[in-house]
């Protein structure tokens, strides 16, 4: 079988996790800095309040005078939750990450372990622990364990059995399924409240109304089998299988500032520094690198985080540094510190080298040769690179300035 674990509202409970006290107020979390001012997820106390996540901040303020607005803290939100992940992993659970707070698990590798499906689900949520305040479900596919999970009451896991899915699901409500807000509304108009009700509808009319989304809603709610429903199920909601993530790397090197950071050269020259720590690092193993990630702590308390994953997998500096580097740009405040953590690795040390060398490579070496005889001879400010800093200036000389050349 399939299992979920699901811990609802996982940003502000990482958020507020060292500060527990804090869930027991109206809280809530803020939202992002130039989006739509939309809250977060909400702690029971506000939505006992009246606040509900999604609501505006203006109305929700004027709901709930006494709401505290949490900050969004995306490094310690990832830090939470690879320690969730790595607990299960020792457990001897093979997960597969969906998004923070949500994952699955195949049982049967852990059936025979614990005894049973039930002891395994309970297994798992010991492992996260009670703080966290997770449910857990499991079921042949992947929208009933999800659904089971949702419904699961904290510490709870719920076992549906195959033969009783569209029966667990029909009176379910329709917030669970995988349908945009406009939709739901939608069917809400039409008196469509349940998984059931949708379910009874004719799959034609539902398609014709709701298009492929409709449709694909629809056939998870039962009313076909989702393996021969002829639908694009690119989410996989109706999959029979996990796919787990390979062992996480432990690779992670940080620089901190003696003040707050707010230049991209210094950030640059920083990047390259965090870069040559990081591949010199024995624990790599010559393998190249698949995913990294790079992180910055902000003036204020707050963090910031960006994972890219590169096309061809890569262990030389000039590369990374050129696919990392424009990151550097959407830091939305002054830095106390900057990180660089490779999630995924190769797993070969080798690759394919090409029969005929790309043209201008070999001229390319050359250059960066004799830029490194110039600095030699010259030092290092013979060789610059021309940075535009301020392009609106009246003064020429203000427009950019001459920093030495990294070759």
């Amino acid at each position: 079988m399939i299992a979920c674990l699901l811990i609802p509202g996982f940003e502000l409970r990482a958020a507020l996790h060292h500060r527990p006290r804090t869930l027991l107020r109206p809280a809530a979390l803020a939202p992002l800095p130039g989006t739509e001012p939309l809250l977060g997820p909400v702690t029971a106390a506000a939505e006992a309040a009246g606040v509900r996540p999604g609501m505006r901040l203006g109305e929700a303020l004027a709901t709930c005078p006494s709401l505290v607005l949490v900050e969004r803290d995306a490094l310690l939100v990832e830090t939470e939750w690879e320690q969730v992940i790595r607990r299960l992993e020792d457990n001897g659970f093979a997960v597969e990450p969906v998004e923070p707070g949500c994952l699955y698990f195949d049982t049967r590798g852990v059936e025979r372990l614990y005894g049973g499906v039930s002891p395994a689900l309970k297994r798992a949520l010991a492992a996260v622990g009670s703080t966290w305040n997770a449910g857990a479900g499991a079921a042949d596919r992947r929208f009933a364990a999800l659904a089971a999970a949702a419904i699961a009451r904290p510490g709870q896991a719920v076992v549906v059995d195959d033969q009783r899915t569209r029966e667990f699901l029909a009176p379910l409500p329709l917030t669970l399924m995988p349908l945009e807000a406009g939709r739901r509304e939608e069917l809400d108009r039409l008196g469509v409240k349940k998984i059931g009700q949708l379910a009874g509808l004719p799959g034609s009319a539902v398609a014709e109304r709701l298009g492929p989304d409709g449709r694909r809603a629809w056939s998870l709610a039962g009313a076909e089998d989702g393996g021969n429903a002829g639908w694009n199920d690119s989410a996989g909601w109706n999959d029979t299988k996990v796919s787990a993530r390979p062992p996480a790397t432990d690779l992670a090197e940080r620089l901190e500032f003696p003040e707050a950071v707010a230049n991209e050269l210094t950030l640059r020259r920083a990047l390259t520094a965090l870069l040559d720590r990081i591949l010199a690092r024995p624990e790599r193993g010559g393998r190249e690198i698949r995913k990294v990630a790079l992180s910055a702590r902000l003036v204020g308390g707050g963090s910031w985080r960006r994972t890219m994953t590169l096309r061809e997998p890569s262990g030389e500096r000039g590369t990374l540094r050129a696919a990392l580097g424009p990151k550097l740009a959407e830091l939305p405040a002054p830095v106390l510190s900057l990180g660089l953590e490779l999630v995924t690795l190769s797993e070969s040390e080798g690759r394919q080298l090409a029969l005929i060398r790309p043209e201008g490579e070999e001229l390319e070496a050359r250059l960066r040769d004799g830029l490194r005889q110039v600095r030699a001879r010259a030092g290092a400010g013979a060789v610059a690179t021309v940075v535009e800093v301020a392009p609106w200036s009246r003064i020429p000389e203000q427009r950019a300035l001459l920093v030495p050349h990294d070759a």
